[in-house]
């Protein structure tokens, strides 16, 4: 009978993690976005690192540019992932809560409080990858 007793609160709980579940969708999207320009970033990388004589000096400032990006775009899937796992994180210990009857929601908060920073930082490090790709612009429109 206590089982039938506790399906309000596990059903509250459960309300309580679809926030969560909907925010790792959102970073899901943004991790794919993030992969998919580290991805094009290092093809950029090897075509140009492959190449010879006065075409390799004449792409240099490209490549160390390429390097910086990629390290920024790494610092950004990192962190990233990092917000998806505290949140993961978050859920299970809310659930972990209520089944010991313990209250947890101070480690939840810290946990979420964690998580949000982890993607400002992230979305901070993509803003400046972002930035290092479009001023690159200018270096490759000079003769």
């Amino acid at each position: 009978m206590d089982a039938i007793a506790n399906i309000p609160t596990v059903a509250h709980v459960i309300q309580q993690a679809v926030a969560p579940v909907f925010l790792l969708s959102g970073v899901a999207g943004i991790l794919a976005v993030l992969t998919n320009r580290l991805g094009r970033t290092v093809d950029r990388f090897r075509l140009l690192s492959e190449l010879d004589g006065a075409q390799a000096e004449q792409h240099h400032p490209e490549l160390q540019i390429l390097t910086r990006r990629a390290r920024w775009n790494q610092w950004s899937i990192i962190l990233c992932t990092s917000c998806a796992l505290l949140v993961c994180l978050s859920i299970v210990v809310m659930f972990v809560g209520v089944e010991l009857a313990i209250d947890l929601s101070d480690a939840v908060s810290l946990l979420f409080v964690a998580s949000m920073l982890a993607l400002i930082v992230g979305l901070l490090c993509f803003l400046r990858e972002i930035i290092l790709a479009t001023g690159i612009l200018a270096l490759l429109k000079r003769p």
